[in-house]
This record gives structure tokens, sequence and C-alpha cells, in this order.
């Protein structure tokens, strides 16, 4: 009895040993990288136990404007120091001399430190390059004058930028093959999701320092100084961006109190993005809190007058408009009395210039008599249901998108809508089920500039190794597919001009800027109402300038307001006053 309960006990701690070498085995061979179920890095746990350190720059690839300026972040020269300086002499009275600060100061800074400090914080002190020099040149350990990367409290184009998180399964998804810690940041959003393969983190830039359990220095004070082992990275992503237009931008939207929607401004000759700028503002804490992750200039929204744009195009083209016809502006699309404009009878020029509803349903009518997909073929031809952003293939990505989140836009749901003519007539005026993104609506206004010709929208222009050489520049590209002639373009471009000079033009308070202006106003009916009931439209103006000579092609949009709010031209008007200005 006694020798099997010996037996028994034997076995349990034969066992139980087991049990634990398997465990050892489990967390020392094979999930150092992943332990548990919170995939917890346990060699870098280990290093951040018996290290102090200082990261000056996290490994992941940077976003600059079209002049190489910071937009993500910001690179700051600044003072580091090490705590192990309590428990040694040294030179402080020389370091305060240089940064003219009393030594008292930089004492202080180091008081109750359990890691290294950068002096000034949270507000770090920016030395100059002499100051620099002349820290560094005093050899004290734990002494540095360093340049620190620091994220932007606030990112310019943060929709169209992005934004990072931690999301271990999608890190997994993404990257099958590759051995990344599952803490790595990864794109969740905008040109940080489309080109996160190229800006994966790789080892971080630091400044380190080992400690023993009581955090004093286990191998001297020697503090070392580990970066990248490949010179070529992080890379860096030169986008088509100004970051000074993109900040006066964002400056002036919310200045004119946009709280949904936003601007985005193109270069006609190159077709890239200048600035862009959408609300709701990103909240960094919880970016997708009032849909502030979304860019609504990516979004698909009704497009109202401006799609007359369209009608206008095919009407040219089918000749169903001369001189000499004329069209009653002073009954809606239905044939009532209209109770809110009594233009009388217009012919088309002006009819387009007062965006006349009754003209352009009625033409609507008449184009789709003819061929019931006429409209979607003409949105087709000005790029207004198909993707505008730049695509194509680069090394071993096939049909690689710039801008992984734009939506394509649409003219109809189903059949039903194509072959009825009323539903035509809403269709006509860009209600119904008409959708057009802002993007689309401004690349439809630079291909009308430049004669008919569409191209792609670029948002970056190269992806350039950390040496300043390029890895990949992204060429000039035309989008695929059939566009009006330059016969049609020169005279939508005449119309486009006439909706700011004629009297009865809905952009007339356009006229008279420094840089001439031709473009066409949109107020959409969304059918939703607000708290107090009021009908929401969105407003819209998109155009070009100079008309003469066309450089910059722009939206303006401001959704869910109310009547007699939210005008978009105001906004335009300060936009091409300050382009005009930066040009000068």
């Amino acid at each position: 009895m006694v020798q099997k309960r010996i037996i028994r006990i034997g076995i349990g701690i034969i066992v139980g040993i087991a049990i634990m070498i398997f465990r050892l085995i489990q967390i020392q061979l094979y999930d150092t990288k992943s332990f548990s179920h919170r995939n917890i890095d346990l060699i870098a746990e280990s290093v951040k136990q018996r290290s102090q350190q200082v990261v000056i720059d996290n490994g992941r690839g940077k976003f600059y404007d079209r002049n190489m300026v910071p937009l993500t972040h910001e690179a700051i020269p600044t003072l580091v120091l090490f705590p192990f300086l309590n428990h040694m002499e040294w030179d402080v009275e020389e370091l305060a001399k240089i940064i003219n600060v009393p030594s008292s100061d930089i004492l202080h800074s180091l008081e109750d430190a359990e890691g290294p400090v950068m002096f000034g914080e949270p507000n770090p002190i920016v030395l100059t390059q002499e100051q620099m020099n002349a820290i560094n040149q005093l050899e004290i350990p734990g002494v540095f004058a360093v340049e620190k990367h620091f994220d932007r409290k606030i990112t310019p184009a943060a929709q169209l930028i992005g934004v990072l998180g931690e999301n271990p399964e999608e890190l997994k998804k993404r990257y099958p093959d590759k051995d990344i810690p599952v803490s790595t940041m990864i794109g969740i959003s905008g040109l940080q999701k489309s080109f996160d393969e190229f800006l994966l983190q790789e080892e971080s830039t630091k400044l380190i320092y080992h400690v023993d359990g009581r955090g004093a220095p286990l191998f001297g004070i020697d503090v070392k100084y580990v970066t990248q082992s490949n010179p070529f990275y992080p890379v860096k992503i030169q986008t088509t961006i100004d970051y000074d237009i993109q900040t006066k931008a964002e400056e002036l939207v919310d200045k004119h109190n946009i709280k949904i929607g936003g601007l985005i401004l193109l270069d006609i000759e190159t077709n890239s993005i200048l600035a862009s700028v959408s609300r709701p503002a990103i909240d960094i804490t919880d970016p997708y809190a009032n849909n502030g992750i979304k860019n609504m200039m990516h979004t698909a929204h009704i497009p109202g007058s401006v799609f007359k744009t369209v009608i206008a195009a095919a009407s040219i083209d089918h000749q169903l408009i001369s001189p000499e016809r004329m069209f009653n502006c002073s009954v809606t699309i239905h044939g009532e009395v209209d109770q809110q404009y009594d233009h009388g009878m217009l012919n088309f020029k002006d009819s387009f210039a007062a965006s006349c509803n009754n003209t352009f349903a009625t033409l609507a009518m008449e184009l789709t008599e003819k061929d019931e997909t006429i409209i979607e073929t003409y949105a087709q031809l000005l790029g207004l249901n198909e993707i505008n952003g730049w695509q194509g293939d680069i090394y071993h990505f096939e049909d690689f998108k710039q801008l992984s989140d734009e939506e394509k836009g649409y003219v109809y749901l189903d059949d039903v809508e194509r072959k009825d003519s009323k539903l035509n007539a809403q269709t006509g005026i860009g209600q119904q089920s008409v959708r057009i993104t802002p993007l689309a609506a401004t690349n439809m206004m630079a291909t009308i500039a430049r004669g008919g010709e569409k191209k792609m929208v670029r948002a970056v222009e190269s992806i350039q190794y950390n040496n300043g050489t390029d890895l990949y520049t992204f060429p000039i590209k035309k989008l695929e597919g059939d566009h009006i002639s330059s016969y049609t373009a020169s005279k939508l471009q005449q119309l486009l001009r006439e909706v700011v000079t004629n009297e009865r033009g809905t952009g007339k308070s356009l006229n008279n800027l420094p840089y001439t202006v031709a473009g066409k106003s949109g107020t959409a009916e969304t059918h939703r109402k607000d708290e107090n009931g009021n009908e929401l439209l969105n407003r819209w103006f998109v155009g070009y300038f100079p008309y003469e000579k066309p450089k910059y092609a722009m939206t303006v949009v401001n959704l869910d307001v109310t009547e007699g709010e939210g005008w978009a031209t105001p906004l335009y008007k300060d936009m091409v006053k300050f382009l005009y200005e930066m040009d000068q």
C-alpha cells in the first residue's frame, strides 16, 4: 500500500518536472517573441527590464511634403541627460553656460529621475547646431545633444496621411511570413495604410545603457548609440502636399466653420494634391469618434447642380442646345411655379450660369430617351464614376493604389432609375441616387481645364531611401478610357466662366478676384433633417483658376448645413486670394 503511494507521488513529481521543463522550453525556444494570448515579446521585455533608453527615431518610415518638409514628425535638436549623473561628479557648470540656463535647473531636472530625461520636458529645449557641437565635445558620459524625432501633435492633411495603431491580428494577416514584433505599429487608414509595407518599423535609433535591479549602471557608464543596421531605411515618402498651402487651407476651413466637409486642391499640370482638408478633424486619442478618421474628400456625396456639368457635356455633343432654344426657368422640374426662383425664359448659357433646374431636368430626359446609359457614359468621360487616384504595378505590388480609401461615384442604383423619365429628371440635377467624391469633382475640373485630358490624381510623388536616393518615382499617368473632346471641353470652359461673370451666375461673388475663376456651384437636398426639423443641404463649389492659364483646380464642400447658411464660395474666395499672393 505504502509502496503504491510512493510510486504515485513519484509519478506526480516526474510529471510536474516534465511540465516545468516543457514550459521552460516553450518560453526559451518557441514562444520567446509571442508568449501567451497577449503575444508578449519576452526578449524585448527582458531587455527593457535591464536597460534604460531614449528612442530618437522609432524606425518607421516618415512622410514629407513636396519640398521635403516633415509632415508626421518634427526633428528637434535637444538635450538628453541620464540619471546616473546624480551619482558622479561632472561639469554641470560648463553645460549650463552652453545652453544659457542656471546649473540648478539642470540638476533639478535629474532629481528623482527613473530614466533618461529630455531637458525642459514637456517642452524640451531646442538647441542650435553650435550648441549641439559644443555639448557633444564635452564628452560627458550621460550628456548628449541629439536630434530627436517627435510625432506632430496635429498632422497636416491628417485623413489623407492616415493613422497608426497596434493590431496583432491584422499584422499577422498582412505579413504572415515576416518575423515582426506584435507591438509593431501599422497603418490603419490613409497613406499610412496604402504604403504600410514600405514604412514598416525596422530597428529603432536610440541611446541605451544597461542597469542592474536597483537601476545602477551594469557595465559602467558607457551609453550605446544603436541605429539602423541598413543605411537605406527607414524610407521617406515624399507626398505632393505643400506644407504652407495645407496649413493655410486648414486655417481657412476652420475659420469658415466647416464642421463636415472640407477642401481639396490640385496642381493641374501634374494632377497632384497640394492640399486636402477633411472635417470633422481626427481626435488622435479616438480616431473613429465622430467619423474623424473618414476622409470626406474621398467619400461620395450628393452633388446637386455640380452634376449639371455632365448633362451640359452630353447636350453639347448631341446638339440638344442652340443659341435660339429657350427654357422656362420660372417653373420646377415638375412644371409647377417655382416659389424660390423666377428667372423667366433663359437660353442654355444663362441656364447654366443661373443653375436652372428645369433646363437640366428637361435635357436629362431628352438624353435618356436617346440612350438610357448616356448620363453614365458622360459621367465616365469626366471621371466621376471611376477611381481617380493613382494606381498601377510597382515591384511585386499589382494594381497598387495610393488612395486605398477612395470611393467610386455612381449615377444609378438600378435599371428602374435608368428607364424612368421622372427619376432621370432628378438625376439630371444631381439628385436621386447620384453620388460623387470631391476628389473626382476636382479632377473633372482639371480635365476640362486641360482640354479634356484625364489624368490620375497623385498624392505621393516618390518613395526615397533614407539617404535621399529614389526607390520609386510615381509617374504622371492618364486615366484609362475615353474622354470628352477638346471642342466639348472648350464649350464647358466658357460655361464655367459664365457662372462667375454672368449677372445671373451663382458664382458671381468670385468675380474680380486676382485670379480669374471658372466653376460650378451646387446645393443638394439630402432629404435628412437636423434635430430642429430643418432640411439638411450639401453646398459645393468646384472650379479652376486662373481661367486663361489654368494652374489650380479646387473643390470646397460644406455638408449637412441648413437653408441660408454654409455657402462654399466665401472659403473658395479666400483660398484663391491666398494662392495668388503666395504665387507673387
